[in-house]
């Protein structure tokens, strides 16, 4: 007996079935076509390389801090303070610069004739005509002595037959000898404006030892990201193996579909890394091209390659030397030392100004009065006609209220100050011991990532040839996998991390310049 009986038949009209065969077959060409459009596209994207288009420039260590010293923008910001202090000091200096003024001045004076009273006599009409000349010199000398050279000059001539000339050279002399003797303000600002010359040289020191410690950081995370980029691709390269080997299998039937996903899905695990890494890879390329340009569109078609590898190269650690270089040379703690030099000026300043004023003066000088300008210069020249004065002059200011509280004030300030100094020193001792403790222990982590990266590759090996033997799965192998890239990305991270330990020690050691034997020399 037939489950279906093909001898009794359905009768349709041909007239009917004829438009739903055309349907049919119109659906079963586009169910085709969507099959084998599917069948043809990739499974996913292809994985772009975003520095592709840009121009390889070799870079080494050396050139990249050479760069950086030649066109980074906050070292040449920073280069301006000390030429500007520099003026600064200058102007400072102007205060000791002599000024010279000269006046002159011509008069006429007409006057008529009057009667004597009393009497029919009148005196006769005159004219006066007149020219004075004051030539004057007066400074102040770093001594605090205050000078005043004059040598006025007159000539009158009256009814135009009597000249007479007449001249009295003198110089006025002032020396304080309590409040403005052994400082005055001018003095004051000399040293002060010395000290801040002083302060923009360790600044310019410091942000030159800083951008140094970027460049290298910079430097370094950029080769750990190259490689990185490099350890991804081959993680995404063995499990994309996997995946086709799994898929062969599946299509055999020697192998469970759930294996095959699995392998599809590290695969695709592995792409999205890469992805990012290689994001990450361009970012840090951009971080180093700031720090070596001025003008970042020369660089923006450019990719800088280090010439340079990761090593470990252990170095001898003492704590008490570095805390011993880092109070000799660290820029900031320097700057700090000057800042307490400074307020000890301003509190000897203002010490000085609780002094009452006591100032010796003194002037000396010759006359002359004769019919010809030859003449007087003979009596100024012969000395017939001097003059001089000598005597003191006392200020006491009563109360002086202001000046104590002043001195008081900067009394305050250097306590201040020093206890500062000597917060700084205890952070930098902290720094410095956190550095050392962090070099030593990124050299124990190269160590130890290595094994670690040595062990996975042997495991991965090992787990590979029990795959092809049955005697594992792809789960394993897949973990392995995962495990041998993190273990190489941690071994080259460990290298970088203890360059950069490395680097920042010598920052904060102050002895950045002298290791990479940068010779600073502020003009």
């Amino acid at each position: 007996m037939r489950l279906f009986d093909e001898l009794t038949r359905i009768k349709h009209s041909s007239h009917l079935m004829q438009p739903n065969r055309s349907f049919v077959l119109a659906l079963a060409c586009c169910l085709a076509l969507s099959t084998a459009a599917r069948d043809t596209q990739p499974s996913r994207p292809v994985v772009p390389d975003l520095a592709s288009e840009r121009k390889p420039r070799p870079l080494s260590l050396a050139e990249c801090i050479q760069l950086a010293l030649e066109h980074n923008l906050d070292i040449q910001i920073q280069r301006y303070n000390p030429i500007i202090d520099q003026y600064t000091l200058d102007l400072s200096y102007a205060g000791y610069e002599p000024t010279f003024n000269f006046s002159a001045q011509k008069s006429f004076n007409s006057s008529p004739g009057n009667f004597i009273p009393g009497s029919s006599v009148q005196n006769p009409s005159f004219v006066t005509e007149s020219a004075n000349f004051n030539p004057e010199i007066l400074g102040t000398l770093p001594t605090g002595l205050t000078y005043d050279v004059t040598g006025p000059l007159s000539k009158r001539i009256q009814n135009s037959t009597n000249t007479t000339w007449s001249a009295n050279p003198g110089i006025n002399l002032s020396q304080p000898l309590l409040r403005n003797f052994w400082i005055d303000n001018t003095r004051l600002q000399i040293r002060l404006n010395k000290a801040n010359l002083k302060i923009s040289e360790q600044a310019l020191r410091q942000q030159i030892m800083a951008t140094v410690t970027s460049v290298k950081t910079a430097y370094y995370n950029l080769i750990f990201d190259r490689e990185n980029v490099d350890v991804e691709a081959t993680a995404l390269k063995l499990a994309q193996q996997l995946a086709a080997e799994n898929k062969k299998k599946v299509e055999v039937g020697t192998l469970a579909p759930l294996d095959e996903k699995q392998a599809e899905s590290q695969a695709a695990s592995s792409e999205a890394a890469l992805l990012l890494a290689r994001h990450t890879l361009v970012t840090q390329e951009n971080t180093l091209k700031s720090l070596l340009s001025d003008n970042y569109a020369d660089w923006a078609n450019v990719t800088p390659v280090p010439t340079e590898q990761l090593s470990a190269e252990p170095q001898p650690m003492n704590l008490q030397d570095s805390w011993r270089r880092a109070v000799t040379l660290r820029p900031d703690y320097l700057e700090q030392k000057l800042n307490v030099e400074k307020q000890n000026v301003t509190l000897k300043y203002d010490f000085n100004q609780l002094f009452p004023e006591l100032n010796v003066t003194g002037s000396y000088g010759r006359n002359a009065f004769n019919s010809s300008f030859n003449g007087a210069l003979d009596d100024i020249r012969t000395d017939q006609n001097d003059f001089y004065s000598y005597g003191a002059v006392v200020s006491i200011p009563i109360g002086n209220s202001g000046p104590r509280a002043s001195y008081k004030s900067g009394k305050a300030s250097l306590k201040q100050i020093l206890l500062q100094l000597k917060q700084l020193e205890q952070t930098i001792l902290v720094a410095v011991d956190n550095d050392v403790g962090q070099v030593e222990s990124t050299l124990e982590q190269v160590g130890a990532t290595r094994e670690a990266r040595i062990y996975a590759e042997d495991a991965l090996a090992a787990e590979q040839k029990k795959l092809e033997n049955g005697k594992s799965t792809s789960f394993q192998v897949l973990q392995l996998i995962s495990n041998l890239t993190t273990a190489r990305s941690a071994e080259i991270q460990a290298l970088a991390n203890y360059n950069i330990a490395l680097a920042q020690l010598s920052l904060d050691e102050g002895s950045t310049l002298e290791k990479d034997r940068i010779d600073l020399k502020v003009k």
